[in-house]
């Protein structure tokens, strides 16, 4: 059986059409309570049966009930239309967007509050721009009001049309999902997972897990997205990561996420092997501040560490620094320079055990950072997703294990 395409969303009146039919227990019933006709509710049916190629429902005596499948995509279906129903609440009166917007209307909305712009939004969906324009135009006759103004630099989005696009985007998600589990009860375990990754994660753990997965099920759709934690937290919180692995936030930046500890590291200073400092068996806070730096960004917590650890010896951060974000560059600089890095040995595993970089002995102090998962609140994981963070939590505890073995362990290489 072909793949479902991730991006198809499924018509949403026949979604709520459905989901009507599993609460009444018969299409007669759903007919009459959402206006329609029996065989516009069949029809709904059938076609949401074809694009998933699994039957929701089977007959019985007293009417229609739900297959296996079925009940767990009415699960599904159930929680995308709450949250559609918790976008609409930002409007008065309420439209009942649930079972009047279309799958167009909020993918066209989701994507100008995303891009600013019709003719940026169009190139993004495949789409004419006079179809976006239609339809935000349409979804704006809906809600009773202006979703956009115009600003000199495109289009600004109101507060109500930022919610809104949340809420879609969160309740698309749950529908995906749902249409990955179908899948799953066929016996096709190749449902799309979308992870957002953290520079403690990027080097050892995220890949050693993605292997483990990959080998257990080989046709899953992995995609790994790297960047600023700001930006990765707003994809997992308008549902366009399932999580986030890598360093925590204390506290949580948003009531509406939960964060799962596995470890903690330090950060340490990295040098190349061979630096000229390694040859003090503890170099002076005077030595270290002298030194060249690659320093990550003014708004990481890695960077409030480094400025704290000379500030709290009285001395000021060295100014002759490099921002970097990027590994790899940081990694390269160091190879070629007599520069210093902070960064966990995590990051540079396969580098202090081919002899290429050395840490210094001693932790930065009060530089310990929690590392696991960031989810949504009431995230609800299909299979494979379960199976993933099972993978993560095997790595983990393998890494640990080994540690209280005294076998050899990251943590435990210095120069």
């Amino acid at each position: 059986m072909a793949r479902l395409d991730p991006a198809r969303i499924p018509n949403l009146r026949h979604l709520f059409a459905a989901a009507t039919v599993v609460q009444r227990g018969s299409i007669g019933q759903a007919a009459q309570a959402i206006h329609l006709s029996q065989p516009a509710v069949t029809q709904a049916i059938a076609k949401l049966e074809g694009l998933l190629g699994n039957p929701l429902f089977e007959r019985v005596s007293n009417g229609m009930a739900p297959t296996p499948a079925g009940r767990q995509f009415a699960v599904r279906i159930a929680r995308a239309l709450d949250w559609l129903k918790t976008g609409e609440r930002v409007f008065s009166p309420p439209p009942a967007l649930h079972r009047l917007a279309t799958t167009v209307q909020l993918r066209a909305l989701i994507a100008v509050v995303e891009n600013r712009g019709f003719s940026t939004s169009a190139r993004a969906l495949g789409l004419a721009q006079q179809s976006i324009q239609r339809a935000v135009r349409d979804l704006e006759a809906l809600c009773g009001e202006k979703l956009f103004l115009r600003a000199p630099h495109g289009l600004d989005p109101t507060h109500a049309a930022r919610a809104l696009a949340r809420a879609a985007g969160l309740a698309f998600a749950e529908i995906r999902q749902g249409m990955d589990e179908v899948r799953e009860s066929q016996g096709f375990m190749d449902g799309r997972l979308t992870i957002g990754c953290l520079p403690l994660a990027r080097t050892y753990l995220l890949p050693t897990a993605a292997t483990r997965l990959l080998a257990q099920f080989p046709d899953v759709r992995l995609h790994i997205i790297d960047g600023p934690y700001g930006e990765l937290l707003h994809g997992l919180r308008h549902g366009q990561l399932d999580f986030i692995i890598g360093a925590l936030r204390e506290p949580p930046p948003a009531t509406d996420i939960r964060q799962m500890p596995y470890f903690s590291e330090h950060l340490r200073i990295v040098v190349r092997a061979g630096h000229p400092i390694l040859a003090s068996p503890m170099p002076g806070l005077a030595d270290l501040a002298a030194l060249e730096w690659i320093v990550p960004r003014e708004d990481t917590p890695a960077r409030m560490h480094f400025s704290n650890f000379f500030t709290a010896a009285g001395l000021t951060p060295p100014s002759r620094v490099i921002e970097c974000s990027s590994l790899a560059a940081t990694r390269g600089l160091l190879l070629q320079s007599e520069r210093a890095a902070i960064l966990s040995l995590s990051q540079i595993r396969y580098e202090i055990l081919s002899g290429q970089l050395a840490v210094m002995p001693q932790p930065l102090p009060g530089s310990r950072r929690p590392i696991g998962l960031t989810f949504r609140n009431d995230w609800k994981p299909t299979r494979v997703q379960a199976a993933f963070i099972e993978c993560i939590a095997q790595v983990v505890a393998e890494d640990l294990e080994a540690a209280g073995n005294g076998a050899e362990r990251i943590e435990e290489f210095s120069a």
